[in-house]
């Protein structure tokens, strides 16, 4: 067999135009070895490090994906919110719910219990204390004699050996109370909110009780003059009853407690994110126009100076509130609070309002002193 007809070039190494390789034979061809058995020797199956070249393809097959990134390491914050996690709600039925209920319940009733035996012991010296408002009224209208009356034989014994310990014993324990109520709501929250307990049992209670206060040394005192005092001009001789006082003493000095709540009220609305500092502070106007109104309610008497002594503090309350909840979201963030700024803004409220409040003072002892009918 010639080299033209076996597809071979000449020796020379030039080519006839005429030429044509011819294709090989099967016999000139090497045997294939079979493919092994396995998904290993598949030829379909190429392996990601082999290159194109090497299964008959001109380019790269491109590179493998990187491998997954380790997963961090656990600090004691992830540890933290862990436990969170796992010690976070507990699951209750309907009835467990009732039965915690009932328990806390008895318990704070437990503490009133103790507070009104303890109340009890000392209910002379208590409404001692708590008639002297009266009397100091009464002797600075020149009443004789400045005693309150007794109008029935049974209000003595209800008012000073019943109504008036129970009233000292709410007082007395609210701190039991309030920490009876958080621990009800409690197991459902998580780990961390818990840790608010006693920073919140301590601000309710001291709120409240701090309320009372200032109802009988402030708002109280000035209201109850200027009532006894309003009729003498015109021949009315004040007889006060022990029960009307008393009843009067409890709306007041339980009223301004409750309503110096509001700080507390605001926070757990923005913790519960039913309100925000930015709404708070956009509707301030009508905060302050609701106050006033419950200021009006809640004040024994019509005029405009005793309506201010309780309408300036329940509006600082308010912005107290709202800079509890703008601290709480900024927390929530995780910003930084400006406390210089806030600082500087809070003593210049503090001035104004102190001005205002020596002001209105200054003007209601000025105008009792100067008006006939409340000086005869």
């Amino acid at each position: 067999m010639d080299d033209e007809t076996r597809g071979v070039p000449p020796p020379g190494g030039e080519v006839p135009p005429d030429f044509t390789f011819a294709p090989p034979r099967a016999e000139d061809q090497s045997p294939t070895p079979p493919a092994a058995e396995g998904p290993a020797h598949n030829p379909e199956v190429v392996e990601p490090t082999q290159t194109a070249l090497e299964t008959g393809g001109g380019t790269k097959l491109p590179p493998p994906p990187p491998p997954p990134p380790p997963p961090p390491a656990k600090t004691e914050d992830d540890d933290d919110e862990t436990d969170e996690e796992e010690d976070g709600m507990l699951r209750m039925s309907f009835m467990d719910h009732l039965e915690e209920l009932r328990s806390r319940i008895i318990r704070a009733l437990y503490g009133l219990l103790i507070s009104f035996v303890l109340s009890l012991v000392f209910a002379g010296q208590l409404w001692d204390i708590i008639s002297e408002p009266a009397i100091s009224a009464l002797k600075h209208l020149n009443v004789v004699p400045p005693k309150l009356a007794q109008l029935t034989p049974m209000e003595s014994f209800s008012v000073i050996w019943v109504q008036l310990p129970l009233l000292c014993s709410i007082f007395l324990a609210s701190p039991w109370i309030v920490y009876q109520l958080w621990a009800f709501i409690a197991p459902g929250l998580y780990k961390k909110e818990r840790r608010w307990a006693m920073p919140f049992v301590l601000l309710t209670a001291g709120l409240f009780i701090g309320g009372g206060i200032f109802a009988y040394f402030l708002a109280f005192r000035f209201g109850l003059e200027f009532l006894l005092g309003i009729g003498m001009s015109n021949g009315v001789q004040p007889v006060v009853s022990i029960t009307e006082y008393f009843d009067l003493f409890v709306n007041v000095t339980l009223g301004v407690g409750l309503v110096f709540e509001l700080p507390v009220l605001i926070f757990l609305l923005t913790l519960l994110r039913v309100a925000s500092p930015r709404f708070l502070l956009r509707h301030s106007r009508y905060a302050i126009l609701v106050i006033v109104i419950v200021a009006a309610i809640v004040t024994p008497t019509p005029d405009v100076f005793n309506l201010m002594l309780f309408a300036i503090p329940m509006c600082l309350l308010y912005f107290v509130g709202i800079a509890a909840s703008f601290i709480l979201v900024l927390k929530r963030e995780g910003k930084q609070f400006p406390w210089k700024k806030f600082l500087g803004i809070v003593l210049t409220i503090l001035l104004v309002i102190g001005l205002i409040v020596a002001a209105i003072l200054y003007f209601h002892l000025h105008f009792i002193r100067k008006w006939p009918f409340l000086t005869q």
